[in-house]
Protein backbone atom coordinates (compact mmCIF):
# COMPACT_ATOMS: atom_id res chain seq x y z
CA UNK A 1 0.00 0.00 0.00
CA UNK A 2 1.15 3.18 -0.75
CA UNK A 3 0.50 6.31 1.89
CA UNK A 4 1.38 9.84 0.69
CA UNK A 5 3.82 11.79 2.64
CA UNK A 6 3.19 15.30 4.29
CA UNK A 7 4.54 17.94 3.01
CA UNK A 8 4.64 21.28 4.99
CA UNK A 9 4.28 24.25 3.18
CA UNK A 10 6.78 26.75 1.78
CA UNK A 11 6.74 29.35 5.04
CA UNK A 12 6.11 32.78 4.06
CA UNK A 13 9.29 35.06 4.21
CA UNK A 14 9.38 37.17 7.62
CA UNK A 15 11.11 40.33 7.93
CA UNK A 16 14.90 40.09 8.51
CA UNK A 17 15.77 41.16 12.08
CA UNK A 18 17.16 44.44 12.76
CA UNK A 19 21.22 44.66 14.42
CA UNK A 20 20.43 45.17 18.32
CA UNK A 21 16.99 42.72 18.54
CA UNK A 22 18.80 40.09 19.98
CA UNK A 23 19.24 37.81 16.97
CA UNK A 24 23.00 36.68 18.93
CA UNK A 25 21.39 35.74 21.72
CA UNK A 26 24.48 34.66 23.30
CA UNK A 27 27.40 36.97 24.93
CA UNK A 28 30.04 35.27 27.11
CA UNK A 29 32.04 38.22 29.23
CA UNK A 30 35.03 35.75 28.54
CA UNK A 31 35.23 35.93 24.89
CA UNK A 32 37.56 38.51 23.72
CA UNK A 33 36.70 41.43 21.61
CA UNK A 34 37.81 39.74 18.34
CA UNK A 35 35.40 36.20 18.83
CA UNK A 36 32.78 38.59 19.05
CA UNK A 37 33.64 40.39 15.66
CA UNK A 38 33.82 36.81 14.32
CA UNK A 39 30.36 35.89 15.26
CA UNK A 40 28.64 39.07 14.18
CA UNK A 41 30.31 37.86 10.46
CA UNK A 42 29.21 34.18 10.86
CA UNK A 43 25.56 36.43 11.81
CA UNK A 44 25.57 38.16 8.57
CA UNK A 45 26.78 35.23 6.31
CA UNK A 46 23.35 33.50 7.86
CA UNK A 47 21.23 36.23 7.62
CA UNK A 48 22.14 36.88 3.94
CA UNK A 49 21.56 32.96 3.54
CA UNK A 50 18.12 33.28 5.50
CA UNK A 51 16.83 36.33 2.94
CA UNK A 52 17.80 34.12 -0.06
CA UNK A 53 15.82 30.94 1.49
CA UNK A 54 12.65 33.17 2.12
CA UNK A 55 12.41 35.03 -0.97
CA UNK A 56 13.79 33.06 -4.05
CA UNK A 57 15.10 29.00 -1.26
CA UNK A 58 12.29 27.50 -1.53
CA UNK A 59 11.29 25.62 -4.28
CA UNK A 60 7.95 23.86 -4.92
CA UNK A 61 7.59 20.25 -3.57
CA UNK A 62 8.71 17.80 -6.46
CA UNK A 63 5.95 15.45 -4.96
CA UNK A 64 2.89 16.78 -3.71
CA UNK A 65 0.13 14.24 -2.12
CA UNK A 66 -2.85 14.02 -4.26
CA UNK A 67 -6.17 14.99 -1.89
CA UNK A 68 -8.02 12.22 -0.87
CA UNK A 69 -11.14 11.32 -2.38
CA UNK A 70 -14.06 11.01 -1.82
CA UNK A 71 -16.06 7.54 -0.46
CA UNK A 72 -18.60 8.40 -3.37
CA UNK A 73 -16.15 8.61 -6.20
CA UNK A 74 -14.49 5.22 -4.67
CA UNK A 75 -17.65 3.42 -5.13
CA UNK A 76 -18.09 5.08 -8.50
CA UNK A 77 -14.75 3.68 -9.99
CA UNK A 78 -15.63 0.38 -8.74
CA UNK A 79 -18.60 -0.15 -10.12
CA UNK A 80 -17.05 1.29 -13.50
CA UNK A 81 -14.46 -1.49 -13.40
CA UNK A 82 -16.19 -4.16 -12.56
CA UNK A 83 -17.88 -6.41 -14.83
CA UNK A 84 -20.71 -5.07 -16.62
CA UNK A 85 -22.60 -8.46 -16.14
CA UNK A 86 -21.79 -8.51 -12.20
CA UNK A 87 -24.88 -8.37 -10.23
CA UNK A 88 -25.50 -5.71 -7.65
CA UNK A 89 -22.33 -4.11 -8.74
CA UNK A 90 -23.16 -0.95 -6.14
CA UNK A 91 -23.75 -3.44 -3.05
CA UNK A 92 -19.85 -4.67 -3.83
CA UNK A 93 -18.37 -1.22 -4.70
CA UNK A 94 -20.10 -0.12 -0.93
CA UNK A 95 -18.05 -2.86 0.55
CA UNK A 96 -15.21 -2.91 -0.95
CA UNK A 97 -14.81 0.79 -0.54
CA UNK A 98 -15.63 0.39 3.52
CA UNK A 99 -12.73 -2.21 3.56
CA UNK A 100 -10.47 -0.09 2.31
CA UNK A 101 -11.13 3.35 4.61
CA UNK A 102 -11.54 0.62 7.43
CA UNK A 103 -8.17 -0.83 6.76
CA UNK A 104 -6.88 2.45 6.12
CA UNK A 105 -5.53 1.52 2.66
CA UNK A 106 -5.38 4.17 -0.09
CA UNK A 107 -8.52 3.44 -2.53
CA UNK A 108 -5.91 3.92 -5.90
CA UNK A 109 -6.57 2.26 -9.43
CA UNK A 110 -4.21 -0.37 -8.34
CA UNK A 111 -4.90 -1.30 -5.23
CA UNK A 112 -8.97 -1.58 -6.30
CA UNK A 113 -7.91 -3.58 -9.30
CA UNK A 114 -5.42 -6.00 -7.47
CA UNK A 115 -8.74 -6.80 -5.61
CA UNK A 116 -11.18 -7.09 -8.35
CA UNK A 117 -8.72 -9.54 -10.15
CA UNK A 118 -8.46 -11.44 -7.68
CA UNK A 119 -12.29 -11.68 -6.57
CA UNK A 120 -13.34 -12.46 -9.91
CA UNK A 121 -10.69 -15.24 -9.97
CA UNK A 122 -11.92 -16.87 -6.62
CA UNK A 123 -15.27 -16.82 -7.23
CA UNK A 124 -16.29 -14.25 -10.00
CA UNK A 125 -17.76 -12.40 -7.74
CA UNK A 126 -20.22 -14.75 -6.03
CA UNK A 127 -20.93 -13.78 -2.47
CA UNK A 128 -21.08 -18.05 -1.33
CA UNK A 129 -19.59 -19.92 -4.62
CA UNK A 130 -21.02 -22.92 -5.27
CA UNK A 131 -17.96 -26.15 -5.47
CA UNK A 132 -18.53 -29.03 -7.52
CA UNK A 133 -18.95 -32.47 -5.76
CA UNK A 134 -19.40 -30.82 -2.27
CA UNK A 135 -20.98 -33.32 -0.67
CA UNK A 136 -18.98 -36.08 -1.87
CA UNK A 137 -15.72 -34.43 -0.71
CA UNK A 138 -17.05 -33.79 2.75
CA UNK A 139 -17.97 -37.97 2.97
CA UNK A 140 -14.62 -38.12 2.17
CA UNK A 141 -13.18 -36.25 4.84
CA UNK A 142 -15.16 -37.65 7.68
CA UNK A 143 -14.30 -41.19 6.59
CA UNK A 144 -10.76 -39.71 6.60
CA UNK A 145 -11.09 -39.07 9.97
CA UNK A 146 -12.90 -41.57 10.98
CA UNK A 147 -10.19 -44.02 9.86
CA UNK A 148 -7.68 -41.66 11.77
CA UNK A 149 -9.59 -42.16 15.45
CA UNK A 150 -11.03 -45.78 14.36
CA UNK A 151 -14.15 -45.64 14.49
CA UNK A 152 -15.66 -48.13 12.53
CA UNK A 153 -18.11 -47.47 9.55
CA UNK A 154 -21.33 -48.74 11.49
CA UNK A 155 -21.03 -45.72 13.50
CA UNK A 156 -20.53 -42.88 11.41
CA UNK A 157 -23.65 -43.82 9.14
CA UNK A 158 -25.44 -43.98 12.47
CA UNK A 159 -24.08 -40.89 13.61
CA UNK A 160 -24.96 -39.00 10.04
CA UNK A 161 -28.59 -40.70 10.09
CA UNK A 162 -29.76 -38.56 12.62
CA UNK A 163 -31.76 -35.85 12.97
CA UNK A 164 -30.04 -32.34 12.10
CA UNK A 165 -31.57 -29.04 13.37
CA UNK A 166 -33.46 -28.45 10.41
CA UNK A 167 -34.78 -31.80 11.03
CA UNK A 168 -33.01 -33.51 7.86
CA UNK A 169 -31.13 -36.12 8.67
CA UNK A 170 -26.96 -34.77 8.57
CA UNK A 171 -26.39 -37.46 5.58
CA UNK A 172 -29.15 -35.82 3.50
CA UNK A 173 -27.69 -32.30 4.13
CA UNK A 174 -24.17 -33.92 3.09
CA UNK A 175 -25.38 -34.87 -0.11
CA UNK A 176 -27.50 -32.13 -1.22
CA UNK A 177 -24.45 -29.19 0.28
CA UNK A 178 -23.30 -26.92 -2.95
CA UNK A 179 -21.26 -24.20 -1.15
CA UNK A 180 -18.77 -23.75 1.70
CA UNK A 181 -20.52 -21.74 4.09
CA UNK A 182 -23.77 -24.69 4.13
CA UNK A 183 -21.29 -27.10 4.72
CA UNK A 184 -19.70 -25.31 7.45
CA UNK A 185 -22.80 -24.82 9.21
CA UNK A 186 -23.57 -28.02 8.49
CA UNK A 187 -20.30 -29.40 10.65
CA UNK A 188 -20.89 -26.60 13.23
CA UNK A 189 -24.28 -28.36 13.99
CA UNK A 190 -22.69 -31.98 13.94
CA UNK A 191 -19.62 -30.56 16.08
CA UNK A 192 -22.18 -29.01 18.95
CA UNK A 193 -25.12 -31.80 18.73
CA UNK A 194 -23.27 -35.19 18.12
CA UNK A 195 -20.90 -36.74 20.15
CA UNK A 196 -19.58 -39.04 17.25
CA UNK A 197 -19.10 -35.09 15.78
CA UNK A 198 -17.01 -33.94 18.32
CA UNK A 199 -14.57 -37.20 18.39
CA UNK A 200 -14.07 -36.89 14.89
CA UNK A 201 -13.36 -33.27 14.69
CA UNK A 202 -12.43 -32.21 17.97
CA UNK A 203 -14.24 -28.59 17.39
CA UNK A 204 -12.05 -27.85 14.39
CA UNK A 205 -14.44 -27.46 11.59
CA UNK A 206 -12.91 -28.77 8.31
CA UNK A 207 -13.97 -26.03 5.97
CA UNK A 208 -10.82 -23.83 6.09
CA UNK A 209 -11.45 -21.24 3.65
CA UNK A 210 -14.76 -19.51 2.02
CA UNK A 211 -16.40 -16.18 0.79
CA UNK A 212 -16.28 -14.11 -2.30
CA UNK A 213 -12.13 -14.08 -1.86
CA UNK A 214 -11.47 -17.42 -0.67
CA UNK A 215 -10.24 -16.48 2.41
CA UNK A 216 -8.59 -18.71 5.24
CA UNK A 217 -10.49 -18.68 8.06
CA UNK A 218 -7.64 -19.07 10.29
CA UNK A 219 -6.35 -15.96 8.98
CA UNK A 220 -9.53 -14.13 9.44
CA UNK A 221 -9.58 -14.97 13.29
CA UNK A 222 -6.20 -14.19 13.58
CA UNK A 223 -6.35 -10.49 12.48
CA UNK A 224 -9.58 -9.98 13.79
CA UNK A 225 -8.05 -10.78 17.34
CA UNK A 226 -5.02 -8.19 16.55
CA UNK A 227 -7.26 -5.30 14.60
CA UNK A 228 -10.83 -3.91 15.65
CA UNK A 229 -13.43 -5.33 13.15
CA UNK A 230 -15.49 -3.03 11.34
CA UNK A 231 -18.89 -4.85 11.79
CA UNK A 232 -20.75 -6.45 14.59
CA UNK A 233 -20.18 -10.12 14.42
CA UNK A 234 -23.18 -12.10 13.33
CA UNK A 235 -22.22 -15.16 15.57
CA UNK A 236 -18.56 -15.30 14.83
CA UNK A 237 -15.68 -14.22 12.65
CA UNK A 238 -15.85 -17.75 10.72
CA UNK A 239 -19.36 -16.82 9.70
CA UNK A 240 -18.60 -13.18 8.68
CA UNK A 241 -15.73 -14.75 6.52
CA UNK A 242 -18.32 -15.88 4.48
CA UNK A 243 -20.79 -12.84 3.71
CA UNK A 244 -19.60 -10.29 1.33
CA UNK A 245 -18.55 -7.47 3.75
CA UNK A 246 -16.65 -10.06 5.61
CA UNK A 247 -15.12 -11.59 2.90
CA UNK A 248 -13.53 -8.39 1.13
CA UNK A 249 -12.38 -6.89 4.34
CA UNK A 250 -10.23 -10.05 5.25
CA UNK A 251 -9.66 -10.64 1.59
CA UNK A 252 -8.61 -7.41 1.56
CA UNK A 253 -6.44 -7.49 4.29
CA UNK A 254 -4.47 -10.53 3.55
CA UNK A 255 -3.89 -9.11 0.26
CA UNK A 256 -3.06 -5.30 0.33
CA UNK A 257 -2.41 -4.63 4.26
CA UNK A 258 1.37 -5.36 5.30
CA UNK A 259 4.34 -4.00 3.93
CA UNK A 260 6.84 -4.89 0.80
CA UNK A 261 9.55 -4.03 -1.27
CA UNK A 262 8.05 -5.73 -4.21
CA UNK A 263 8.26 -4.15 -7.73
CA UNK A 264 5.09 -6.24 -9.03
CA UNK A 265 1.53 -6.89 -8.16
CA UNK A 266 1.92 -10.48 -9.06
CA UNK A 267 4.04 -11.62 -5.80
CA UNK A 268 1.20 -9.49 -3.76
CA UNK A 269 -1.02 -12.35 -5.48
CA UNK A 270 1.53 -14.62 -5.18
CA UNK A 271 1.43 -14.19 -1.72
CA UNK A 272 -2.30 -14.20 -1.66
CA UNK A 273 -2.39 -17.57 -2.64
CA UNK A 274 0.90 -19.18 -0.81
CA UNK A 275 1.39 -17.00 2.84
CA UNK A 276 2.10 -13.78 3.47
CA UNK A 277 5.89 -13.03 2.21
CA UNK A 278 6.44 -16.07 0.32
CA UNK A 279 7.34 -14.83 -2.94
CA UNK A 280 10.05 -12.71 -0.57
CA UNK A 281 11.17 -15.82 1.13
CA UNK A 282 11.16 -17.76 -2.04
CA UNK A 283 13.17 -15.31 -3.63
CA UNK A 284 15.69 -15.53 -0.08
CA UNK A 285 15.96 -19.83 -0.63
CA UNK A 286 17.19 -19.09 -4.02
CA UNK A 287 19.71 -16.63 -2.89
CA UNK A 288 21.00 -19.00 -0.10
CA UNK A 289 20.49 -22.59 -2.88
CA UNK A 290 23.39 -20.84 -4.81
CA UNK A 291 25.54 -19.61 -1.59
CA UNK A 292 25.53 -22.85 -0.15
CA UNK A 293 25.20 -25.08 -3.32
CA UNK A 294 22.05 -27.12 -1.54
CA UNK A 295 18.86 -27.37 -3.97
CA UNK A 296 16.08 -26.08 -1.98
CA UNK A 297 12.64 -25.71 -2.93
CA UNK A 298 11.31 -22.55 -3.73
CA UNK A 299 8.08 -22.66 -1.72
CA UNK A 300 8.76 -19.86 0.93
CA UNK A 301 8.51 -21.69 3.83
CA UNK A 302 11.49 -21.24 6.16
CA UNK A 303 11.18 -22.80 9.20
CA UNK A 304 9.98 -26.40 9.41
CA UNK A 305 7.25 -26.30 12.31
CA UNK A 306 7.22 -30.20 13.78
CA UNK A 307 7.28 -32.03 17.12
CA UNK A 308 10.19 -33.68 16.18
CA UNK A 309 14.65 -32.61 16.60
CA UNK A 310 14.51 -32.21 12.64
CA UNK A 311 15.11 -29.16 11.04
CA UNK A 312 14.01 -27.93 7.61
CA UNK A 313 16.19 -28.17 4.23
CA UNK A 314 16.64 -24.00 4.85
CA UNK A 315 17.85 -24.00 7.89
CA UNK A 316 19.62 -27.01 6.83
CA UNK A 317 21.11 -25.30 4.15
CA UNK A 318 21.87 -21.60 6.27
CA UNK A 319 23.70 -23.05 8.96
CA UNK A 320 26.40 -24.92 6.09
CA UNK A 321 27.30 -21.44 5.66
CA UNK A 322 27.28 -20.49 9.35
CA UNK A 323 30.65 -19.68 9.69
CA UNK A 324 31.27 -17.50 6.15
CA UNK A 325 28.15 -15.64 7.51
CA UNK A 326 29.68 -14.84 10.88
CA UNK A 327 26.24 -16.25 12.36
CA UNK A 328 25.03 -18.71 15.02
CA UNK A 329 22.33 -21.50 14.70
CA UNK A 330 20.64 -20.02 17.08
CA UNK A 331 20.72 -16.66 15.75
CA UNK A 332 19.84 -17.88 12.25
CA UNK A 333 16.65 -19.75 13.90
CA UNK A 334 15.70 -16.24 15.07
CA UNK A 335 16.02 -14.94 11.98
CA UNK A 336 14.11 -17.49 10.16
CA UNK A 337 11.44 -17.26 12.52
CA UNK A 338 10.83 -13.77 11.00
CA UNK A 339 9.97 -15.04 7.68
CA UNK A 340 6.33 -13.80 7.77
CA UNK A 341 7.42 -10.55 9.40
CA UNK A 342 8.92 -7.17 6.43
CA UNK A 343 11.72 -6.56 9.24
CA UNK A 344 12.94 -10.59 7.84
CA UNK A 345 14.95 -8.20 5.29
CA UNK A 346 16.78 -6.62 8.01
CA UNK A 347 17.99 -9.42 9.30
CA UNK A 348 22.14 -9.89 9.31
CA UNK A 349 21.20 -13.43 7.59
CA UNK A 350 18.75 -11.77 4.85
CA UNK A 351 21.74 -9.56 3.99
CA UNK A 352 24.76 -11.79 3.75
CA UNK A 353 22.61 -14.63 2.65
CA UNK A 354 22.54 -12.22 -0.79
CA UNK A 355 25.55 -10.96 -0.21
CA UNK A 356 27.54 -13.74 -0.63
CA UNK A 357 25.34 -15.32 -3.62
CA UNK A 358 25.99 -12.19 -5.27
CA UNK A 359 29.88 -12.36 -4.71
CA UNK A 360 30.67 -13.29 -8.56
CA UNK A 361 28.79 -9.89 -9.13
CA UNK A 362 25.39 -11.01 -10.80
CA UNK A 363 22.27 -9.51 -9.07
CA UNK A 364 19.71 -11.71 -7.67
CA UNK A 365 15.95 -11.09 -7.53
CA UNK A 366 14.26 -10.34 -4.42
CA UNK A 367 10.78 -11.90 -4.91
CA UNK A 368 10.27 -15.15 -7.00
CA UNK A 369 7.09 -16.86 -7.16
CA UNK A 370 6.88 -19.89 -4.86
CA UNK A 371 6.66 -23.24 -6.79
CA UNK A 372 3.94 -24.89 -4.92
CA UNK A 373 1.34 -27.29 -6.50
CA UNK A 374 -1.93 -26.96 -4.82
CA UNK A 375 -3.54 -29.32 -3.19
CA UNK A 376 -6.88 -29.73 -2.20
CA UNK A 377 -10.33 -31.63 -2.09
CA UNK A 378 -11.57 -28.73 -4.28
CA UNK A 379 -8.88 -28.82 -7.11
CA UNK A 380 -9.40 -31.62 -9.50
CA UNK A 381 -6.54 -31.05 -12.00
CA UNK A 382 -3.06 -29.76 -11.85
CA UNK A 383 -2.53 -26.36 -10.31
CA UNK A 384 0.30 -23.82 -8.82
CA UNK A 385 0.84 -20.83 -7.23
CA UNK A 386 2.72 -19.74 -10.32
CA UNK A 387 -0.57 -20.68 -12.51
CA UNK A 388 -2.69 -18.65 -9.87
CA UNK A 389 -0.42 -15.64 -9.63
CA UNK A 390 -0.32 -15.39 -13.66
CA UNK A 391 -4.24 -15.48 -14.43
CA UNK A 392 -4.95 -13.00 -11.43
CA UNK A 393 -2.21 -10.99 -13.04
CA UNK A 394 -3.92 -11.19 -16.04
CA UNK A 395 -6.96 -9.87 -14.43
CA UNK A 396 -5.38 -7.17 -13.01
CA UNK A 397 -3.86 -5.78 -16.57
CA UNK A 398 -7.04 -6.04 -17.81
CA UNK A 399 -8.74 -4.05 -15.02
CA UNK A 400 -5.81 -0.93 -15.74
CA UNK A 401 -5.97 -1.02 -19.12
CA UNK A 402 -9.91 -0.46 -18.75
CA UNK A 403 -9.46 2.07 -15.80
CA UNK A 404 -6.89 4.02 -18.59
CA UNK A 405 -10.38 4.35 -21.38
CA UNK A 406 -12.90 5.40 -18.69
Amino acid sequence: MTQGRNLRACPHPSPLPRVGEGVVAFRFREQSVQAATQRRRRLGIALVLLALGAFGGCAPPTRVQKPARSAAEVRAQIVRLMPATTRAREDWATDITAAFAALGIEANTQNLCATLAVTAQESNFTVDPAVPGLGKIARTEIDHRAEQHHVPQLLVRAALSLKSSDGKSYSDRIAAVRTERQLSLIYEDFIAKVPMGRRLFADSNPVRTGGPMQVSVGFAEEYASEHPYPYAVDGSIRHEVFSRRGGLYFGIAHLLAYPVSYDRMLYRFADFNAGLYASRNAAFQNALSIASGIPLALDGDLVRYVDDDQIGTTEVAARSLATRLDLSDSRIRRALEQGERFDFEETALYERVFALAEKEGRALPRAVVPRIDLKSPKITRKLTTEWFATRVDQRYRTCLAGAATK
